[in-house]
């Protein structure tokens, strides 16, 4: 693995050199955008949307339109004096209790992993961590932009998860959520039984990207096959007729219920 940050934890009085490695990767397929008809890779540029001209990196700026229309422009001294202090640290300012902080808020993890020097301060944290049950709240800043995030400990290591601020959350208020559907006794009697029926332990490893595979397997199944002839018609693929659904809620929940069991 290669290291993304370099710097120190602040804990107290305490400075604990470390570096951040990302805790997630990503196994997604890249397609290209390709012409059709000669397989001609697409390319991208930056153009004017008034005359259509290509612009040259040196003659673009930031701008932040107004409600008139016009543009602030913003240079990168502009950017500069707004942007947040560089640091190399994380900066523990607060403990919290995990469970306090709703889920919506996690965003990206990373490892944090002790510079040589630093393992028995490591150690510490980690140990006081678990001790207390609690996470550490920090601010730290990368790639000019600074983040919130806690640091917890998951088996012998100390993750740092990158957390949302307030401020970007949407409020679900915003959303037209019912809050006054009658529920029938049976229906959630019934919906409790295929919660109880499907509830089981958590085990990540037991779920697959089925997406991925299934594309692998269509990607090497065609490179194995001849190129159709032009003017060739494709065979057109049907979509598989879906059952009607009940109108009876009830009777969904049975049917499930049944579905579950065979």
């Amino acid at each position: 693995m290669k290291a993304i940050w370099k710097g120190g934890i602040s804990f107290g009085l305490v400075n604990i050199p470390v570096k951040l490695y990302s805790g997630s990767v990503s196994h997604r397929i890249d397609l290209d955008m390709i012409r059709k008809e000669d397989q001609c890779p697409i390319q991208y540029v930056r153009v004017c949307k008034k005359d259509g001209a290509e612009v040259p990196w040196d003659q673009i700026a930031k701008g932040y339109k107004k409600e008139d229309g016009d543009y602030v422009v913003l240079d990168q001294d502009d950017l500069a004096s707004v942007a947040p202090e560089k640091t190399q640290s994380i900066n523990i300012f607060e403990f919290v209790h995990e469970d306090e902080i709703p889920s919506q808020y996690l965003e990206k993890p990373y490892i944090v992993e002790p510079e040589k020097q630093a393992s028995k301060v490591y150690a510490l944290l980690r140990a006081a961590l678990k001790k207390s049950g609690k996470v550490g709240l920090a601010k730290f800043v990368m790639r000019s932009a600074e983040h919130l995030a806690i640091l917890k400990v998951e088996s012998d290591a100390i993750l740092l998860i990158q957390i949302r601020f307030d401020e970007d959350l949407r409020d679900p208020s915003e959303a037209k959520i019912p809050n006054d559907i009658k529920i029938e006794k049976k229906e959630l009697d019934m919906a409790l039984t295929i919660i109880d029926q499907l509830t089981d332990k958590f085990e990540p490893e037991k779920y697959k990207d089925t997406y991925k595979e299934d594309l692998l397997k269509l990607i090497k199944k065609k490179s194995t096959e001849k190129p159709k002839k032009k003017g060739a018609k494709e065979t057109e693929v049907k979509p598989k007729p879906k059952a009607a659904p009940k109108d009876d809620l009830l009777e969904q929940l049975k049917a499930s219920l049944e579905a579950i069991k065979n």
